[in-house]
């Protein structure tokens, strides 16, 4: 299942992807507009009247004219208005027609100039209204020369049925009378007839005015003004929208794919250890650098008054944060130098410690290397990391029980399992976990509960300690309790989020 909470909190600690996703997409908005203005535009609207109108017509016959328009007919006739060399091919993409209603078309062209555009915009609708009236009279002259040769049909055929009633019939009798009565009912049937089709050619022509009359252009060219402010504005707020979209999914996306944890509650149960303080990144403010100096100094205290209180060498071992966890060390070496000598083993890769200027006071400091040379009475305080590339075997050397600096959101999932389970394999003891650059707004539990267990352990074995990993555990002696996993103080609370928190 995908924890909701989570990615809310993995995506929030991602704003300053996507804050910048959407500073870009705004400020490329505004230079699209700056930069690539839109091209000279004019309009115009022509009033189209059809043959087939019909009240209930779904815009199909203006969509029909709206193709018509981008026709090497049409373009290729405005363009000899216009005396222009160019081809209709690349003029037709120049211009573009759209159906406001059923009878009204608007035509709208860019040119080089407001004066071209218009002078474009002007010659397709008159090459456009000169097509359309034009097909309305080859239309009617065609329907009404149809209705007239039927008449003529019609005209020639009466004509013999006239003859035949003229002769009159050969012989008498009822037949003959028969005869003569269908003759003459089909001449009354072709009279008829040609009156309908003469009426229907002559209402066919009498039609054409009305709709050559009907389509006119209705609203003269003219340029259409643009605003650079208003369009910068439009294009910078899409840019805006747009770019916060695709960072918020690419934040979202790469929290999933990651799987980073970034709740002290996902992190403590991933390491089996609890968080015992928590730590900033960067403080701002004069009121946040003082409460996370105050922070500090109570984890100092605390761990100092764990190492005091345990003969075994203690570490600091970080994951994604050197320099603090560097800052923690001294703190706390100088905290036991009150009472006893300390020394301590650079155990960071690169130069976080042994490459620093040292100030008066300060313990001194010795690489990994050179820790067997320290004299057995000065008390040794490790520092190292179980990022990518640790060399576990020497994380004992550092320290027995470790404190773990953490960054949130640094280590994925399966990496916090693999310090946890390295840690438990070595009888490397976590005491408890520094969340470094915690999010503000987490209100979830870090703290672990342990319960007594009781487990055999073999002749001369060690009592181990659980880490936080809780995937190794040390036998102890038969009807012995296995003690609590040993946690410091919560004195050492997270940073407040506000003034009003502090309080």
């Amino acid at each position: 299942m995908l924890d909701l909470q989570a990615l809310v909190v993995a995506v929030r600690r991602r704003r300053r992807l996507w804050c910048s996703a959407a500073l870009l997409g705004l400020l490329l908005g505004a230079a699209v507009a700056v930069l690539l203005p839109p091209p000279p535009t004019a309009v115009t609207k022509v009033l189209v009247a059809h043959q087939q109108d019909q009240p209930n017509d779904p815009g199909t016959l203006i969509r029909t004219d709206a193709a018509l328009l981008h026709t090497t007919r049409i373009a290729g006739a405005a363009l000899r208005s216009l005396g222009s060399p160019e081809e209709p091919e690349d003029f037709m993409a120049d211009y573009e027609g759209t159906g406001l209603t059923n009878n009204l078309l608007q035509i709208t062209a860019t040119g080089d100039s407001d004066a071209q555009a218009a002078a474009r915009a002007g010659a397709l609708a008159d090459a456009f209204v000169a097509d359309h009236v034009r097909r309305i009279r080859e239309a009617s002259d065609a329907e009404a020369k149809t209705l007239l040769e039927q008449r003529d049909r019609m005209r020639d055929e009466l004509a013999q049925v006239n003859e035949a009633i003229e002769d009159g019939p050969q012989e008498s009798g009822p037949k003959a009378s028969a005869n003569l009565e269908t003759l003459f009912a089909r001449r009354a049937e072709l009279t008829s007839r040609i009156t309908d089709f003469g009426r229907r050619a002559a209402e066919a022509r009498v039609g054409t005015p009305q709709l050559v009359a009907g389509t006119q252009i209705v609203d003269a060219p003219r340029a259409v003004r643009h605003s650079l402010t208003r369009t910068a504005a439009t294009n910078a707020a899409l840019g805006l929208f747009l770019g916060l979209f695709l960072g918020l999914a690419v934040a979202a996306v790469t929290a999933v794919v990651a799987d980073r944890p970034v709740l002290r509650r996902d992190i403590a149960a991933h390491l089996g250890a609890s968080v015992l303080a928590e730590l900033p990144r960067r403080p701002a403010g004069p009121w946040r650098r003082r409460r996370v100096r105050a922070t500090r100094e109570r984890l100092t205290a605390s761990l100092a008054r764990t190492a005091r209180g345990t003969a075994e060498p203690v570490s600091l071992l970080e994951l994604g944060c050197a320099r603090d966890a560097s800052g923690i060390a001294l703190d706390l070496a100088r905290a036991l130098a009150a009472e006893e000598p300390v020394v301590v083993v650079d155990g960071l890769p690169g130069s976080q410690l042994a490459g620093r200027r040292p100030k008066p006071g300060d313990p001194a400091v010795v690489s990994g290397a050179d820790a067997a040379a320290v004299p057995r009475q000065e008390r040794l305080l490790g520092v190292g990391s179980v990022a990518p590339g640790t060399a576990w075997a020497d994380l004992p050397h550092l320290g027995t029980r470790t404190v773990l600096v953490v960054r949130a959101g640094h280590g994925s999932v399966a990496w916090l399992h693999t310090v946890a389970r390295q840690l438990a394999d070595r009888r490397v003891a976590v005491i408890g976990v520094v969340l470094i650059d915690p999010d503000p707004r987490d209100r979830t539990d870090g703290t672990l509960w342990d319960g007594p267990h009781t487990v055999p352990r073999a002749h001369g074995e060690r009592p181990g300690r659980r880490n936080g990993g809780g995937t190794s555990h040390a036998v102890q002696a038969v009807g012995e309790e296995r003690p609590r996993t040993e946690r410091l103080p919560m004195a050492a609370a997270r940073v407040p989020d506000s003034d009003q928190e502090a309080r």
